[in-house]
């Protein structure tokens, strides 16, 4: 069923006429514009997709050398240096696309239809604070996290497993 076709007024117009009513009152690429903030907004978010794959390669790559050869620190210090690069970008990606969802978002307001910002409030609720308590612990485990949260975890495990690496040698 058409929710817009669900909504019949008085009138006998439905909320999809209302719709193209108001959208009636926009400037005239406005569409286009908006159609153009969302797709730079999907290139920003598969263009850091690639960059997780190249740094979730790279590292892997020098996990995989320490692992095989008695190597010195060095190589455990380049991966340091490549996670803290790693996370560096990924926090320019995120301040990149949280600009992009406030114009986008900014934009929708002008719209008969909020995509995004329904999206995101059916997503963003509140939050649940940690406890150790199983009734508190799972619901904090299942909430919703943005993806930018969870994968600027991963350079830190990397770097974990680098100094361990390097204290490990310093111990021999």
């Amino acid at each position: 069923m058409n929710p817009l076709a669900a909504d019949e007024g008085k009138d006998g117009l439905g909320a999809g006429a209302k719709a193209v009513g108001a959208a009636a009152g926009l400037p005239e690429k406005y569409f286009d514009l908006y159609n153009l903030a969302v797709e730079m907004a999907d290139r920003t978010s598969a263009r850091r997709g690639v960059a997780n794959s190249f740094f979730l390669t790279v590292n892997t790559g020098v996990l995989a050398l320490l692992g095989t050869v008695n190597a010195r620190w060095y190589p455990a210090a380049a991966g340091i240096l490549l996670c803290v690069t790693w996370w560096a970008l990924l926090k320019s990606y995120r301040d990149l696309n949280r600009a992009k969802f406030a114009v986008i978002l900014a934009m929708e307001e002008q719209l008969p239809v909020r995509v995004y910002g329904d999206e995101w409030g059916r997503l963003r609720k509140d939050p649940v604070e940690f406890a150790f308590r199983r009734a508190a612990f799972r619901p904090w485990l299942t909430q919703y996290r943005e993806l930018g949260y969870v994968e600027r975890i991963v350079p830190w495990v990397f770097v974990l497993i680098y100094v361990t690496d390097i204290a490990q040698g310093l111990a021999r």
